[in-house]
């Protein structure tokens, strides 16, 4: 329900990101065959400071705007999926709960969480580029002393580096490392996946509704796959059983449901994990059938792969920008067009949809 709001919030940190890459490649390149150049650019650190604490300013201030109209409609669209499905039992406490009430107070509270834990990020983005711009000095102020290599060729080498890993040190509470981009797009695309099936819930509850069943993705991973097309208690005890509820239509029937377990009993197993494409919808027990699983186009290691190489071309095109010379910018210009090329055989092998937005940079500020 909420898949394409958090490109919006990460967009703006890929966009910053460039930026800072393209204000340190600038304040290195400039007079770089000067007898001066250390002395310059050592100098010259206090303005890049003051630049790149003006990009951190406005990214601050557009990104929180960002995330809460991303929180916002995710949370209406959660409202929304769960008013259209209790149109099916318009009657007594659903009829009742079928419409949107306030979303302020909720959404309030999940853009706050979101804020606070991308918060660091700007500090880190501030370090990183000041810490890369001393590096490039000092590599390319002892490069020639020692006759290893050229001046140019070494700040050329370090700009590379900080190229291919952008702005770093991002660890989730699982303990893996992300970069800046990909650490906000995680971030945030949970953030809303869990405000729409919050406000989805929420609705079904207050019309008293207590199961739920977890839709079939194509393409699924091996922690969505157990519960897929699984009934789940909204709330309550852990573990399958059988339970004998009211017949969604029908007074004074009772109907036997075979549950497997809790939705936060499987939230806490990985499902709804950060690009999770998977989502919960009413079961009305005697109604509700067995939907046909969605064909699968490719496997899920196939998905990760398509990932893989959109990463690698977004990693080509920072090369470009943090290209000192002509012959560095042609070399990172084909690599990109090579990744670009082993997408579109990805893509015609398997059926997978090509999506070029995540093939491209954002333009800088």
């Amino acid at each position: 329900m909420a898949e394409n709001l958090a490109s919006a919030v990460s967009a703006l940190y890929e966009q910053a990101e460039l930026a800072l890459i393209e204000r340190v490649t600038r304040a290195l390149a400039e007079g770089l065959d000067s007898p001066r150049w250390t002395d310059l650019k050592l100098a010259a650190i206090g303005n890049l400071r003051t630049a790149i604490e003006e990009i951190i300013t406005v990214l601050q201030a557009d990104a929180s705007g960002a995330i809460h109209q991303a929180l916002t409609e995710a949370y209406g669209r959660g409202q929304q999926a769960a008013i259209a499905e209790l149109g099916a039992l318009a009657t007594g406490p659903a009829l009742a709960a079928a419409e949107a009430v306030p979303t302020a107070p909720a959404v309030d509270r999940l853009a706050s969480a979101l804020v606070q834990e991308t918060g660091p990020a700007h500090l880190r983005m501030l370090r990183t580029s000041l810490d890369v711009y001393r590096t490039v000095i000092a590599e390319a102020s002892a490069a020639p002393l020692v006759g290893a290599t050229t001046r140019r060729e070494a700040a050329a080498r370090a700009l590379a580096k900080f190229a291919d890993r952008g702005v770093t040190g991002f660890v989730d509470r699982s303990g893996r490392g992300w970069n800046l981009t990909s650490y906000v797009e995680m971030a945030t695309r949970s953030a809303v996946g869990r405000a729409a099936v919050e406000a989805h819930t929420d609705r079904l509850a207050a019309a008293q509704v207590e199961l739920v069943v977890v839709s079939d993705a194509p393409e699924e991973c091996d922690r969505c796959k157990p519960w897929e097309g699984k009934v789940l208690r909204r709330e309550g005890p852990s573990g399958p059983g059988v339970v004998e509820v009211e017949h969604a239509t029908e007074d004074d029937r009772t109907v036997s449901v075979r549950v497997a377990g809790s939705l936060p009993e499987a939230r806490a197993a990985g499902l709804f994990h950060p690009n999770c494409r998977h989502t919960v919808s009413i079961y009305l027990p005697g109604l509700t059938q067995q939907r046909p699983k969605p064909p699968s186009r490719a496997t899920y290691e196939q998905t990760q792969e398509q990932r893989r190489l959109e990463r690698q071309v977004r990693v080509w095109k920072r090369r470009v920008a943090a290209s000192v010379d002509e012959a560095a910018q042609r070399k990172a210009t084909a690599k990109v067009r090579a990744y670009q090329g082993r997408i579109r055989e990805l893509v015609a092998e398997t059926g997978l949809p090509r999506k070029p937005r995540r093939e491209q940079l954002t333009n800088a500020r």
